[in-house]
Order: structure tokens, then sequence, then C-alpha cells
């Protein structure tokens, strides 16, 4: 693989302002685009969202609208954090979600007991939305209970990052990868591993209704164990292989109360479906195709399928063992094995890495990959956070361009 290019895609206003800026397709087939661009002065948060439609892959875009990602609300702040988007082939709709969530103070914290996932549905492309409402689970459920083990002010089902990309399966059905934070014997969220956060992670599995909305249901959840990962098991990204099985690869963490000396290992971790995402294998670290275990922060990463029938994976893979979410470089991309579904090591290319002049505390993350139609590229949007210095978390939008 090469890296073909690298350019601003969206400029950052300040040294304070970190901006993320990512397109993706809004049709099954064709050149029409929707490129949403946050900004972000602190962690976890959305400050604002502009929103911009093309018809030529990309290369113009249109006037600004903008997403509202704040607003008041009786019982304290309404945040939303919009994430991705699926072109559906069967219904030429376009499915974009985000998670949204009232916080009481205004802490994202809080969102671990109130996020829920939000999802539109447009027939035009994205210009118009003819659905729009929260995922609620077929039955007896409601916005107070959307899913299974879910309930509003005790825990929470939430898309991780912007890598955490819908699917559409080979039988039709949508699937939304989701983390969910477990309820304990208190009835509360429960954080056994002392981390920051600590998650489950699930898919949300949608079928199409004659109208063309979805009707939703939960997978089983992907479990880990604190003793292996402080944060449990985080920000899944899946991809589904030509014999059927689907890969679902996640964050972990080696920082706790558990483990607050970082010393055991950081991978990333995985799971396999063998029945369309409703029931998945024991969670296991994941590792290259000889089977050695490689060094991963705790991080997002993303599994891209290609048109050229490969699927690849986009992630920070560290020489030594990491300090929880540290360092977030390089960034790298390789190729899966569709037989054994592990990183095939003689493919892993370093798209970006720390340089000269970089703050240590620099991050490559937060990212999201597409193909880019007409060239076959894969489309990399990436901020580059913290790399003026520790302090300033301001970046520009960067576009790279890996020929594959």
């Amino acid at each position: 693989m090469k890296i073909f290019n690298r350019k601003v895609f969206v400029k950052s206003p300040d040294a304070d302002s970190l901006v993320h800026s990512k397109a993706e397709y809004t049709r099954p087939s064709g050149a029409d685009m929707i490129r949403m661009t946050t900004t972000s002065t602190r962690s976890d948060t959305v400050d604002s969202c502009r929103v911009e439609l093309s018809q030529d892959n990309g290369r113009n875009w249109s006037q600004t609208r903008y997403l509202k990602t704040k607003l008041p609300h009786e019982n304290g702040t309404l945040r939303r954090h919009p994430r991705t988007g699926l072109a559906d082939p069967e219904t030429d709709c376009y499915v974009h979600f985000m998670t949204e969530g009232v916080l009481p103070g205004d802490n994202p914290l809080e969102g671990l007991k109130n996020w829920y996932v939000r999802y539109r549905i447009s027939d035009d492309g994205g210009r118009t939305w003819k659905i729009d409402k929260p995922v609620i689970q077929v039955g007896d459920y409601d916005t107070s209970h959307p899913l299974e083990g879910v309930w509003k002010g005790k825990n929470c089902c939430m898309i991780g990052d912007k890598t955490c990309c819908p699917i559409r399966t080979h039988g039709g059905q949508i699937l939304m990868p989701v983390q969910i934070t477990p309820i304990g014997p208190d009835g509360e969220y429960h954080n056994p591993g002392g981390g920051y956060t600590y998650h489950e992670s699930a898919v949300l599995i949608g079928n199409w209704t004659s109208n063309h909305d979805l009707r939703w249901e939960v997978s089983e959840r992907v479990t880990n164990d604190p003793a292996r990962s402080t944060r449990g098991c985080l920000e899944p990204t899946i991809a589904q292989f030509p014999d059927g099985r689907i890969l679902m690869v996640m964050r972990g963490s080696n920082r706790g109360s558990n483990d607050p000396q970082c010393s055991m290992p950081g991978h990333k971790w995985y799971s396999i479906s063998e029945d369309e995402g409703h029931t998945w294998s024991a969670i296991e670290p994941w590792g290259y195709d000889s089977g050695e275990l490689f060094f991963s922060p705790s991080s997002c990463s993303q599994l891209l399928p290609h048109s050229n029938g490969k699927v690849y994976w986009i992630g920070n893979l560290t020489p030594e063992n990491p300090h929880a979410n540290s360092p977030r470089y390089p960034m790298v991309i390789g190729e899966v094995d569709p037989q054994g579904l592990m990183l095939i090591e003689d493919s892993v290319t370093v798209i970006d890495d720390r340089k000269d002049g970089d703050s240590e505390r620099l991050v490559l993350s937060n990212f999201h990959a597409n193909e880019h139609r007409p060239t076959g590229l894969i489309n990399l949007y990436m901020s580059r956070a913290f790399a003026k210095s520790r302090d300033k978390r301001g970046s520009d939008a960067y576009l790279y361009q890996i020929q594959s």
C-alpha cells in the first residue's frame, strides 16, 4: 500500500479548536456525498456541526447547514454526537446514526446513564429526513427502556466513535455496532475495572419495513473480563466476510483501579458471529496471522471492506506496551486474512506517525475511512490533535488518500 496524498480538508479556526470532518456517500451508487464537520474545545463534546452536500464525489460542496448539537432542556442540556451512516442498495435510502442524551450538569460522563442512539433516514441523498427518532427495540420497550437491559437514568447505549460504522449483511439486515454500559447488583451503572468508563459491545439489528423504516432488535452482548481490560470492550467495528462470518474488533484498556500502573498488556479484542450478528463468540485478544499478539493503545479502530474484495484494518499499533490511551501513534493500515480473520503482519503500512516538532501527546485517532468511488483510493479523514502543543488540542481536519 502507498500513502498517496495528505492535505487539509477543513481548517481549524484557532489553536484551541479541534476540527473533525468526514465525507461519505448517501446513495448506493453515484457521486452524492454528505460532509459533516464538527468542532470541539473539550473532550467528548461536540460544540458545533456543519453539514454540506456534494453531487460530484466531493469536488464541490453546497451551502452550509447546521446540525444543532447543544439544546437547552428542562432536565439539563441535550447533547448530540453525529456519527456515521449507510447507503442501502435495497431501498436507496441513506441511514445516519448519532448518539444523543440529556446531561443534567452537561458533563459527558453523565452520558453513561443517559446516552441513547438516534437514527435518521433520507430518501433523497441526505437533503431531507423522512424518519428521525430514537432506536427502540420491537416489543415492550419505550424511550425510558429502549433496549433489553438498558434503562435511561441507569445505564446507556451509545455509538463509540466515527469508526463504528453500520454494515448491510448478506441477508439484508442493517447492523449498527454499539457499546452498552452494564448494570451492577445495585441496579445502577457498574464499573468493575475502575477505569475511566466500562462498556460491553453489541450490535443493533435493523430489518426494513414496507414503508422504508427499520424495526430494531439487539444482539447478545460481547463482554470482557475487567482483569484483562479495565474498560471492558468498547468502540466495536465490524465487517462481514465472503463466508458470512462477521468479525468484530474492539478497544480495551490497561489502566484502572485494577491496574493503575498499566502493567497488563494493552490489546485490541475480537469476537466472531456466524449468524448475521445475533450471537458472538467469546472475546479474545486480536493479533497477527502468525499467531503473535501486538500492542495497541486504548483507541478506536476501523474495519474497512473495499471493492477489491479485501478488508482492511486501520488503527494504532505500538512497539511497546501502551499506557492506557497513549501513545496514539503511529496510525497504520493492514489487510485482514479472510480465513483466519487476523491482521496480516506483512501488509501493515504506516499512514502517519509523530514527526519532528510534534508534541509527545500527539493524537492520531478519532478518524473515519471509506472508499473513493471514482479512483478506488481509501479516503482517511483524521485530525492531528495536540500536535503543536501538549496543552492545545486544536487541529485542522486532514484527508489522507491511500492506494491499496
